[in-house]
């Protein structure tokens, strides 16, 4: 078992964790994919997203309204379909739409009470900008694949988050939906562990790729997490 009094940082994973992308991402695609009259289920989609993206990060370093982009033409490719010059646009920058979970915003000024909150996301540093406004909350650090010129689940970007930080490992809770871009980099690094499994009631993975992971807790959400620590 967790003891909360251990920590004084906590670092969230944003996108899925505390930002709906997987909402955000279906409502970007589905006029693209209606234009070109291509018939996938909202879970095909997201999966064969997560698939693209995450063989995309792999290889050299690009923004992220880059990888978008370059994940839309990669569905193309794979559904028989080239995306217009403003589909790629529209879908590049569909990051400022993404909405926030109902429970986000509540649940960390709640935890802000008791700890300092730093994000590590793969986001490029002007996209985040826009999910703050969102989120509502000021956290003390802000480490994103742009600045760490890599993306979860990198190492680098943790370690970056480290020295940023400043603190011994123990002190730090990393909180995260993602087993494959958080879970399995931070327990690899021996961090404890908090999973916000927000597909809880859903089958799959959905837009992140499969990975297996030990978690030291699992939530459904971000207000339980608060609610057991006993901040809401």
């Amino acid at each position: 078992m967790l003891n909360f009094d251990d920590f004084e940082v906590l670092t969230f994973d944003c996108y899925g964790t505390l930002i709906d992308w997987e909402s955000g991402i279906g409502e970007a695609l589905r006029p693209v994919l209606t234009h070109h009259h291509i018939d996938l289920t909202a879970d095909q989609a997201l999966e064969l997203y997560g698939e693209l993206e995450s063989e995309a990060e792999r290889g050299e370093y690009h923004e992220y309204k880059t990888m978008l982009s370059m994940v839309l033409e990669g569905l193309g490719s794979r559904l028989g379909f080239v995306p217009t010059p403003t589909e790629l646009q529209r879908f590049s920058e569909s990051v400022k739409d993404w909405p926030a979970f109902p429970d986000s915003t509540r649940a960390l000024q709640a935890l802000r009470q008791n700890y300092k909150l730093a994000i590590i996301s793969n986001i490029d540093d002007d996209l985040f900008a826009f999910s703050a406004q969102r989120l509502q909350t000021q956290f003390d650090w802000v480490i994103t694949a742009q600045q760490a010129k890599s993306y979860k689940p990198s190492l680098s970007n943790f370690h970056l988050a480290f020295e940023r930080i400043g603190l011994p490992k123990n002190k730090i809770l990393h909180v995260a939906q993602s087993l494959f871009h958080d879970m399995v980099p931070a327990k690899a690094l021996g961090l404890s562990t908090v999973w916000i499994n927000r597909r809880h009631h859903q089958a799959g993975f959905g837009a992140t790729p499969p990975a297996q992971a030990q978690p030291d807790l699992e939530v459904p959400d971000l207000q339980t997490l608060a609610g057991i620590i006993g901040l809401m």
